[in-house]
Order: C-alpha cells, then structure tokens, then sequence
C-alpha cells in the first residue's frame, strides 16, 4: 500500500485510466452515455481495505484545494483506505459509481473536491461509528467555519444556510449528512441502487430518502469535523449558485419524484413540499434576508431564482449542465 506520506507525490505521478470501460450493473438510474471521466487509484495494491475513499473532481485541483484535501488524508490517524479520484465526469453521481465499482472496502466514503477535513480523527471516527451500528445508514460529519478562511469565505458559510453549523454532541438523526464527507457501507450502497445518475442537481437528499425508505437511519457524528468550502470569490459564488438555480429548474421539469426538501436543521422533516407553497416560502427567505442585511446569502438567492427561471422558461429538452456539477 502507498505510505500515507507519499499521496502528494503518487499524484504528481498518477497514471490514469479511461473510466468509460468500468461496468456499473448495480446501478437503478443510470446515465446511459459512457463517462468521458479517468481514474486514478492508489493504496490497495496488496490486497483490500477497510475503506475506499471516492473523490469526484472536475480537474483535480479546484483552486488547490485539492491537494490540499490530499494532505490532510496523509494526516489522518486511519489509514487503512485506498484513493480512488475520478477526474473529468459533470455528472457527479455517475463518477461516485464509476468509484464504487472500483471500490474494495467494506466502507465508502465520498469527498468534494473542495472538503477541507479540520481533525486527524475524522475518517477514524466514521469507520468506528458504522462498526458499531448496523442501523446507520449513512454518516456525515459537521461542516463547520475555518479560522484560517479568507473573510469571505466565512462569512458565506455563516450566512448561507447548510454551509455550517454547530457541531453535534451526539449521534444525530439529520439531513445534513452530504457527500462532502459521508461515509456507508459498500454492499448496502450498491444494493439500493447507487447514486442517481440522471439528476444534475439533488443528489444528497436522493441518497438520503433511498437509505431512510429502506429503514436506516441518516445521522450526523460527533467529533467529526470538516469544511465544505464556497468559491473565494462573490463572483465565483453568485455563478454557482446561478448554475444551481439552472439544474433545480432541469429537475423540477423532468423528474419531480425526485425533488426532496433539504432543511437547514436536525431532525424529522416532510421530504416533500408542494412547489406552490416552496415558491412562496423562497420570498420570504429573501425578504427575510433583506431585513438581516445578509447581502451574499441575497445574491446567492437571487441568482439561484435567475437560473432557475432561466431554465425553467428556456428549452425544456436543452440541458443545463454545461460547467462545474460539483459542490
């Protein structure tokens, strides 16, 4: 197996390889175009592992924070995992299944690109937490506000909800597990049917309600800590959330059944929402905001409810995926 130390250095000379030619036959909705994605995998060449860790990413780097998420796996206390990056897919899901195909751990684990891990424990804490509940489905951790973040970036993640919150003191029933740091394990996974891979846009909640519908539970661990990172930038924000708005809009014309809510809390929650009452409920989040003078939680609304118009007005048979589907 790769020395945890020698991560950094393996990417720098990672071979990789064609992800079209990797069969997914465990998966309910799949895209049916190959993937025009390459693999690189590291760190089960003697044999298998307890975890396999699956990165998609548009170019393996996202501003470097790529390399720097390969850094912190080198430093976490757990390292009994392979790597398994999958570069070059906009189709998130279909990527996490061309590494779950891969895969040889009994445990997946998905990163973003742009998750940032804050502890040593994290991946080690997630392992033992599956090990000792078989009713857990899947596990998240808690997205919390780097001190060391440009300004910008946090005050976007304490004003933008799901962007962060304070860390649970216990295992915690939540709809705030995502891929950016979530674990599950492998089998179960595979026999629900993997990720969705005709959504652009939905992926976690999807994942979640498969998991929840087949009686397991959806938590949040404590002592797990990461950072899902935004864009350093107010104009790199607002186009993600513009593209956001614009693949909500494919979603909610095309597969409706698969439009779940995503709270901003812990807790029990009604998955769906009748579009009427959810348009209604967006205007009063946006005045709300105007009154709290929350002004980059303002813009990132404003040009998700201009994308989402954009597409739902727009072609209803063009696609909306053209960019990053990531993050």
């Amino acid at each position: 197996m790769t020395k945890p130390e020698d991560l950094e250095a393996a990417f720098r000379a990672a071979r990789w390889q064609p992800a079209w030619e990797v069969s997914r036959p465990f998966v309910r909705h799949s895209q049916p175009t190959p993937s025009p994605a390459q693999v690189w995998r590291v760190g089960s060449e003697q044999g298998p592992v307890t975890l396999s860790v699956v990165i998609p990413t548009e170019d393996a780097d996202r501003g470097g924070y790529f390399r720097q998420l390969l850094r912190q796996l080198n430093a976490q206390t757990f390292q009994d995992f392979e790597l398994i990056v999958v570069k070059g897919d906009f189709r998130q899901g279909r990527a996490i299944n061309v590494g779950a195909a891969l895969a040889q751990g009994r445990y997946l684990m998905t990163l973003d690109d742009d998750t940032s891990l804050r502890d040593r424990e994290t991946v080690r804490r997630l392992c033992a937490l599956m090990d000792e509940a078989p009713d857990i489905g899947l596990a998240g951790g808690n997205n919390v506000v780097p001190e060391d973040a440009p300004p910008f970036v946090q005050a976007a993640m304490r004003q933008i909800p799901r962007r962060s919150w304070e860390p649970v003191p216990t295992v915690t029933d939540s709809d705030l597990a995502e891929h950016p740091c979530l674990i599950m394990r492998r089998d179960e996974f595979c026999a629900l049917g993997g990720e969705n891979e005709l959504l652009p846009r939905g992926l976690d909640p999807y994942l979640r309600q498969v998991f929840r519908d087949a009686g397991k539970r959806v938590v949040v661990a404590p002592g797990v800590l990461y950072s899902h990172l935004p864009p350093v930038t107010w104009r790199k924000l607002v186009r993600q959330y513009y593209r956001n708005g614009k693949q909500a809009a494919f979603v909610n014309r095309h597969y409706p059944q698969w439009v779940i809510e995503t709270p901003g809390r812990h807790g029990t929650f009604a998955p769906r929402v009748p579009f009427p009452l959810r348009v209604v409920r967006s205007a009063g989040r946006l005045a709300g905001t105007v009154i709290t003078g929350q002004w980059i939680w303002l813009s990132c609304q404003v040009a998700y409810a201009v994308g989402f118009l954009s597409g739902w007005i727009g072609d209803r048979h063009s696609s909306p995926l053209a960019g990053r589907a990531h993050g």
